[in-house]
């Protein structure tokens, strides 16, 4: 099993990277790793879009706050999301649906303790496998 398929089935995805989570979350990590800023920016650019209170809830300790598929269109803008329908084949309904799921879960797997661990993204990211999995 790759760290996609255990990112995946550990955030809930029971078909694996194969499956519309697996492949709207594989993705995103792809997006992460070119977004301006990585992880943080793509942050940023949801406190900039007004949206701070849902990233502390994503980053924090308690209950993430769900994400509307409008506030992503807002924030991610069409170009993103157009990006990631154009590589899995989804709907653009279909991919927002999945990230409103996808998203607040992998961004509080890789925040365990409250803030932005400091790294590339491919050591969160393996990091963030190996609590999933042993966690």
């Amino acid at each position: 099993m790759g760290l996609l398929d255990s990112l995946t089935n550990a955030l809930g995805g029971a078909q694996g990277s194969s499956g519309p989570s697996g492949q709207v979350l594989s993705q995103v990590l792809a997006m992460l790793q070119n977004h301006p800023g990585g992880l943080g920016g793509l942050l940023q650019s949801f406190q900039q879009g007004g949206l701070g209170h849902l990233v502390e809830s994503w980053v924090g300790t308690g209950q993430n706050l769900p994400v509307s598929a409008d506030q992503l269109r807002n924030v991610l803008g069409s170009d993103w999301i157009g990006r990631i329908t154009q590589a899995t084949g989804l709907s653009q309904a279909q991919v927002e649906q999945h990230l409103s799921t996808v998203l607040p879960q992998l961004i509080d797997h890789l925040t365990p303790n409250g803030k932005l661990p400091q790294g590339d993204l491919g050591g969160l990211l393996a990091n963030a496998a190996q609590r999933l999995l042993h966690g």
